[in-house]
């Protein structure tokens, strides 16, 4: 065998113990909580054979494999925060049963805590599987392009802002980008949890993580590898992960003080029944062992984390981000929620819904006119009429001899020698352009559309109406809110008509128009007196100050760098329902919480007091216990479903 061989098996050796290791990790306490049932079958079968030293052999390795893990977090946790916790209550509740000679029921004590406590690993392995499946979708290399036109593949590390990279149809995305070149469909489910693929062209963002499913495509870095939306919603997520809610922090500020007075009552009660119920001395220290036993609080301390972990890796998978376990409990206490209209309500993006031309002309050559002047400029109002006019007519435009645009009225073109003014009424006459095809700016108005007037030389021959067009889902979601008994308002900069008619369409309860964003703060001020605790769904800068006013802001942004920075929750996409869906998690979780904590307590009071009334014995204080910690877990895994 030459020595590369060697070399090779060797490499080949480590990297499949490696990876066998890396399986087995996870579950390495389940393993640990096996072998000490089996070691306690052995136990129990040699002491029905009579062979004692064996018999105790067999169980103190069980008390060592199952009881180790919970032992050494116990004791670390001791000395760190310099108090006792419940892992410390177990350990010495099993070693007293074995003081008294109760063998069997210290390692099935140990056992059933080894059972529970690898419940709980596998809840946050289960709750942290979102990141690493989210991690494991990065690319770690990347085509870039040189400039000299050749390929060279290169780390995703490497890439940084301008570099171009190619990528073909079937790879994921390596970085945040937009495209140079090519048309494709984007598979963003990973980032937005939407299933349907998302057409892409040039000047489209792409985000890291997606799929480019058809087209081949070209995209310059606009972001470094550490600031993608994609390493910003595992950041956030592994955030909220570790972020305790309010009912947390107080259990475990809890746990310690408590422990100690349960400490108290069991040093206590190994002497005073003796003399006060004339217990024997073994039968006292016997109760005194069940009561360390089923006092502890292993199920109420279970009751809230796995829920909370569970309800948290619930919304990402289905893009609903929270930053944190507080934001999640608050939400279910809202009772009224404030919307932005424009990119929440309703898309955001103007369209053109109607087109009066003056008799006897051609509206095409003047539609086709209109988008020619109106290709120069950047206006939302432009691009929505521009791309109204390649639509319906599938020509290119035309090219103006000169442009002058007046900001915040209109433009002003000469073509063919004529000069075309397209803008507000005010820009053309306003008193002309109000009588203008029997008034129609009058009631396109009280529709809540904007309307663009068109002149050319010294009369108005045309009338283009736009209008920020509600969402599909928007009615729905408003019903749901309201049928989940929460009031619903919409704050909007738009005028009163435009308002009145958008609160209307969309079935809101009631409006706020003409806000700037110092009133939406006011406003919100006002609501959260009005119904305590109140929401704000907006989609950008010009809400923040409102959403950090509100209990809770819940950003709608797309997957905006925004939306990440200012809100508590954050919806991936712009899909109203899932606010409903998370206030419906958020209320499941604060209930399933309540039937833990409930639940857990109750089980120790009963344990508690059929343990005073010599009705207990160790073995099912054992099970009902530790059977109450593994319930609570599995209860709030339920979480975890769709």
């Amino acid at each position: 065998m030459t020595a590369e061989t060697k070399i090779l098996n060797q490499k080949q050796k480590q990297l499949t113990e490696s990876s066998f290791f890396e399986k087995i990790m996870p579950h390495a306490e389940l393993i640990a909580a096996g072998l000490s049932g089996i070691l306690i079958v052995v136990g129990w079968l040699f002491a029905h054979f009579e062979d004692k030293p064996l018999s105790i052999t067999a169980y103190i390795l069980a008390f060592i494999i199952g009881g180790f893990a919970k032992a050494k977090e116990g004791i670390e946790e001791t000395i760190a925060n310099k108090e006792l916790n419940v892992e410390m209550l177990m350990v010495f509740a099993a070693i007293g049963s074995a003081i008294i000679g109760y063998w069997t029921e210290g390692a099935i004590l140990i056992f059933i805590f080894a059972v529970s406590g690898a419940l709980e690993t596998y809840t946050m392995n289960k709750s942290h599987k979102e990141i690493s499946s989210l991690m494991s979708l990065q690319p770690e290399e990347a085509v870039k392009l040189l400039p000299n036109g050749r390929e060279k593949v290169v780390p995703v590390a490497s890439l940084v802002i301008s570099d171009m990279i190619l990528i073909k149809p079937g790879e994921r995305i390596p970085a945040d980008g937009k495209i140079i070149t090519g048309d494709t469909a984007i598979d963003e489910a990973a980032i937005t949890g939407e299933s349907v693929p998302v057409a892409k062209g040039i000047n489209d963002d792409v985000f890291a993580g997606t799929v480019n499913i058809n087209g081949s495509i070209t995209v310059e870095i606009t972001k470094n590898t550490n600031e993608t939306l994609f390493h910003k919603i595992i950041t956030l997520v592994q955030s909220a992960q570790s972020e305790k809610s309010p009912s947390q922090a107080f259990i475990e500020k809890f746990e310690g003080t408590y422990v100690k007075v349960i400490l108290s009552i069991v040093l206590i009660m190994m002497v005073l029944p003796h003399f006060l119920f004339d217990w024997s001395w073994n039968e006292t220290f016997y109760r005194a062992m069940i009561l360390l036993v089923v006092a502890s609080p292993c199920a109420l301390v279970a009751s809230i984390m796995p829920a909370t972990l569970s309800a948290i890796s619930n919304g990402a998978r289905n893009g609903i981000l929270f930053k944190g376990g507080v934001h999640l409990e608050n939400l279910a206490h809202i009772s009224a929620i404030a919307f932005d209209k424009t990119g929440t309500l309703t898309k955001g993006k103007p369209v053109v819904t109607d087109v009066i031309v003056q008799k006897g002309l051609d509206e095409k050559s003047i539609l086709l006119t209109v988008a020619s002047i109106e290709n120069h400029s950047n206006h939302p109002l432009a691009k929505s009429i521009v791309q109204y006019a390649k639509t319906m007519y599938k020509k290119d435009v035309l090219k103006p001899q000169s442009i002058q645009d007046t900001s915040g009225w209109g433009v002003k073109a000469i073509i063919d020698n004529e000069e075309w003014k397209i803008g507000k009424a005010q820009f053309v006459g306003k008193k002309e352009a109000q009588i203008f095809a029997n008034h129609a700016y009058d009631r396109f108005s009280e529709e809540g559309k904007t309307v663009v007037f068109v002149q050319k030389g010294e009369k108005i021959i045309a009338l283009i109406s736009l209008k920020d067009i509600v969402r599909t889902e928007t009615k729905s979601a408003i019903h749901t809110l309201k049928e989940q008994g929460i009031h619903t308002i919409m704050l909007t900069g738009d005028s009163k008509k435009t308002a009145s008619a958008i609160a209307e369409e969309s079935h809101i309860h009631e409006y706020m128009a003409e806000c700037l964003p110092e009133k939406k703060v006011s406003y919100i001020k006002e609501l959260k007196e009005k119904f305590g605790n109140v929401a704000m769904v907006g989609d950008g800068i010009n809400d923040a100050p409102a959403l950090a006013t509100a209990n809770v802001g819940i950003a709608m942004g797309e997957g905006t760098d925004v939306a990440l920075e200012t809100a508590d929750v954050v919806l991936m996409k712009n899909d109203l329902p899932r606010i409903s869906e998370a206030i419906k998690l958020s209320r499941k979780m604060n209930r399933i919480v309540k039937q833990n904590i409930i639940f857990s307590i109750t089980v120790i009071m009963l344990l508690i007091c059929t343990n005073f009334l010599q009705i207990l014995d160790l073995p099912f204080g054992v099970i009902g216990h530790e059977g109450s910690t593994i319930l609570v877990i599995l209860n709030s895994l339920r979480l975890l479903r769709n």
